[in-house]
């Protein structure tokens, strides 16, 4: 994996390639836990707070259907709820369960150390020059926060 080819790529090609392996490593470590990648993604959003149904659907970019489904299908396995808004009787909040909650905690801390090997081959200094600027390119385009960093 992390052998050196003399391959040069440019940014796009980077950024596209060090996607896939993100999703390859989430996708594999949802399916050890029994949950879609989408599912994972569902609870680590969770984990921060409960969001509204509308705001929910707009962090993981999905379509009202494909949320209700997801949120359905996590209601039925037990690991969230629905609960009415107490700031707003006609909205509806989705938050963990104690279930889901510790599968969430059990989940994020395996994919955070499967993550952290993807630059395994970096220096310190690299890393953190790497995490700048991940950082930078994160908060310029305003990208919801869908993976707490617990530092």
């Amino acid at each position: 994996m992390g052998k050196d080819t003399g391959e040069k790529l440019g940014v796009v090609s980077a950024l596209v390639r060090s996607a896939f392996l993100v999703n390859a490593v989430y996708a594999e470590s949802a399916r050890e836990y029994g949950l879609t990648p989408q599912q994972g993604q569902l609870l680590c959003v969770l984990m921060a707070k409960p969001y509204r149904m509308s705001d929910l659907g707009a962090v993981l970019r999905l379509a009202k259907s494909s949320l209700t489904e997801l949120v359905d299908r996590s209601s039925q396995r037990g690991l969230v709820r629905r609960e009415p808004d107490p700031n707003d009787g006609r909205a509806v909040c989705v938050t963990l369960t104690t279930q889901g909650g510790k599968l969430a905690d059990a989940f994020y801390n395996e994919t955070v150390r499967r993550l952290e090997g993807l630059p395994a081959s970096l220096g310190d200094t690299d890393r953190e020059m790497l995490a700048e600027l991940l950082a930078r390119m994160v908060m310029d385009n305003e990208a919801p926060v869908v993976f707490m960093d617990r530092n």
